[in-house]
Protein backbone atom coordinates (compact mmCIF):
# COMPACT_ATOMS: atom_id res chain seq x y z
CA UNK A 1 0.00 0.00 0.00
CA UNK A 2 2.84 2.42 0.66
CA UNK A 3 4.33 1.83 -2.79
CA UNK A 4 1.89 4.13 -4.71
CA UNK A 5 2.65 7.03 -2.36
CA UNK A 6 6.38 6.39 -2.75
CA UNK A 7 6.07 6.24 -6.53
CA UNK A 8 4.01 9.42 -6.53
CA UNK A 9 6.66 11.20 -4.46
CA UNK A 10 9.38 10.01 -6.83
CA UNK A 11 7.40 11.19 -9.84
CA UNK A 12 6.77 14.57 -8.24
CA UNK A 13 10.45 14.94 -7.39
CA UNK A 14 11.44 14.00 -10.93
CA UNK A 15 9.01 16.49 -12.42
CA UNK A 16 10.35 19.23 -10.12
CA UNK A 17 13.94 18.46 -11.12
CA UNK A 18 13.02 18.55 -14.80
CA UNK A 19 11.13 21.83 -14.38
CA UNK A 20 14.06 23.42 -12.54
CA UNK A 21 16.57 22.10 -15.07
CA UNK A 22 14.62 23.75 -17.88
CA UNK A 23 14.68 27.11 -16.07
CA UNK A 24 18.24 26.85 -14.81
CA UNK A 25 19.93 29.06 -17.46
CA UNK A 26 17.42 31.84 -16.85
CA UNK A 27 17.85 31.51 -13.07
CA UNK A 28 21.64 31.60 -13.34
CA UNK A 29 21.49 34.62 -15.64
CA UNK A 30 19.22 36.47 -13.21
CA UNK A 31 21.51 35.67 -10.28
CA UNK A 32 24.53 36.89 -12.24
CA UNK A 33 22.73 40.17 -12.99
CA UNK A 34 21.84 40.59 -9.31
CA UNK A 35 25.41 39.88 -8.23
CA UNK A 36 26.71 42.45 -10.71
CA UNK A 37 24.21 45.04 -9.50
CA UNK A 38 25.22 44.43 -5.88
CA UNK A 39 28.93 44.79 -6.70
CA UNK A 40 28.31 48.01 -8.63
CA UNK A 41 26.24 49.45 -5.79
CA UNK A 42 28.91 48.53 -3.24
CA UNK A 43 31.56 50.24 -5.37
CA UNK A 44 29.38 53.34 -5.69
CA UNK A 45 28.80 53.49 -1.93
CA UNK A 46 32.51 52.95 -1.24
CA UNK A 47 33.34 55.84 -3.58
CA UNK A 48 30.85 58.10 -1.80
CA UNK A 49 32.22 57.13 1.62
CA UNK A 50 35.82 57.76 0.58
CA UNK A 51 34.89 61.12 -0.94
CA UNK A 52 33.11 62.13 2.24
CA UNK A 53 36.06 61.05 4.40
CA UNK A 54 38.49 62.99 2.18
CA UNK A 55 36.34 66.11 2.44
CA UNK A 56 36.21 65.77 6.22
CA UNK A 57 40.00 65.48 6.38
CA UNK A 58 40.42 68.53 4.12
CA UNK A 59 37.99 70.51 6.27
CA UNK A 60 39.84 69.52 9.45
CA UNK A 61 43.21 70.46 7.95
CA UNK A 62 41.81 73.78 6.74
CA UNK A 63 40.22 74.50 10.14
CA UNK A 64 43.37 73.55 12.03
CA UNK A 65 45.58 75.72 9.85
CA UNK A 66 43.24 78.71 10.19
CA UNK A 67 43.25 78.43 13.98
CA UNK A 68 47.05 78.25 13.98
CA UNK A 69 47.33 81.35 11.80
CA UNK A 70 45.05 83.45 14.02
CA UNK A 71 46.97 82.64 17.18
Amino acid sequence: MSTPIYESSRQTAKMNRERLAANRPAILDEEAKRATAVRENMARLRELRLTKEAQEVQTKISTDSQITKTK
